[in-house]
């Protein structure tokens, strides 16, 4: 298994994605929203770049069961259902329902992992499922959200644990790239927590708005066995 990391989807190689599996972090916050939001019921998540695409799209799929959720510089996009604070996402909240969502990072990130063989989502929240579901891969693309097209190291962070562990399951690994190495470097330093997430710009602007008790849940590992991946444009549970 050959592992690349990039630490913003500017920096993707488009070489490197075609033929392989691509992994989306934005652990701060979406990537930790959509896993919560599918392991309390909901149907799937449609990502969108822009508001007034998400807007579109919700209505097409008919609003009596679709919810609007999305953020802009943290904050709830007005006029929507739900923002994209994780603890908004119960099952009595998304419960069969589907979700459209636009992000500020993360779902741009999942527009340009789509020409992987496979697009998955991963969190501190499914870490452990996300690594056992692709160590027998020949691929893997970890890329990062990042935040506004920089760095971001609480994805870097995740990068680097879910690297680790695929490289604890998987037979065989041939290379990684300097992304990848200093991924992996951090996490053999850090551990996920809320303390080490509120350091980071954007715990910091989570903080700044009142929403620092999302980084709790955000730093929570293996809070869930479940695998997020996109098909047909919406994400869904891997085996449905």
């Amino acid at each position: 298994m050959r592992i690349d990391a990039y630490f913003t989807a500017a920096e993707v190689d488009p070489a490197v994605v075609d033929g392989s599996t691509v992994v989306v972090v934005d652990v701060v916050r979406a990537t930790t929203t959509i896993v919560e939001a599918l392991a309390n019921g909901a149907r799937g998540i449609y990502p969108t770049a822009s508001t007034e695409e998400a807007v579109k799209l919700a209505a097409s799929l008919g609003r009596e069961d679709t919810l609007l959720c999305g953020e802009r510089r943290g904050r709830k996009v007005e006029g929507f259902d739900l923002g994209n604070s994780p603890r908004e996402f119960t099952r009595e909240a998304v419960g069969g329902k589907r979700l459209v969502m636009s992000t500020t990072n993360g779902t741009r990130a999942f527009g340009v992992g789509q020409e992987g063989v496979r697009l998955l989502a991963c969190a501190f929240t499914n870490l452990g499922a996300v690594a056992l579901e692709v160590a027998g891969d020949e691929g893997l693309v970890v890329l990062c959200a990042g935040r506004e097209e920089h760095f971001a190291i609480d994805d870097a962070l995740c990068a680097g644990h879910l690297i680790k562990r695929v490289m604890e399951a998987a037979s065989r690994t041939h290379g990684l790239n300097d992304a990848a190495l200093a991924a992996r470097a951090l996490a053999g330093s850090r551990k996920p927590t809320r303390a080490f997430l509120s350091q980071s710009a954007g715990g910091r602007a989570l903080v700044a708005i009142g929403l620092g008790g999302d980084l709790d849940l955000c730093a929570e590992v293996d809070r869930h066995h479940v695998v997020a991946e996109m098909r047909d444009q919406a994400i869904i549970l891997s085996g449905k």
